[in-house]
């Protein structure tokens, strides 16, 4: 299966199961890997066969910055369902979540989640 990939997305949104998350808010970076049949794309150079990187870019900022979540889990469920509902011609995501400032006490790269769905007919 052929692949878009959308790689370090920034946002800032409120996620996160404390008070203060929700109130003060903070950055998160999204991965998405879109699957979708591209040869016909590749061989006509018609967007008609492929999606919008721009669009699909725009469905997850608004998804990530006007919505609140406890869990990044539901964060990255929202966005699959939301992409499938939108884009008929991708058969499955993948969507990886990342919460660098984490509230807690350590030294991390990030927190994340990733999560990988087929469309269901």
């Amino acid at each position: 299966m052929d692949k878009i990939m959308m790689e370090n997305m920034a946002f800032y949104g409120y996620h996160g199961v404390l008070a203060e998350e929700q109130k003060l808010g903070q950055k998160f970076f999204i991965d998405a890997a879109l699957y979708l049949p591209l040869k016909k794309a590749g061989e006509t150079d018609d967007l008609h066969f492929s999606v919008s990187y721009a669009q699909v870019y725009d469905t997850i900022k608004g998804i990530v910055e006007h919505n609140k979540f406890n869990l990044l889990e539901a964060l990255a469920e929202t966005i699959c369902t939301e992409i499938f509902s939108s884009y008929p011609l991708i058969e499955k995501v993948k969507i990886k979540v990342k919460k660098p400032e984490a509230p807690v006490a350590g030294i991390f790269d990030y927190f994340g989640v990733e999560i990988e769905r087929e469309r269901q007919e």
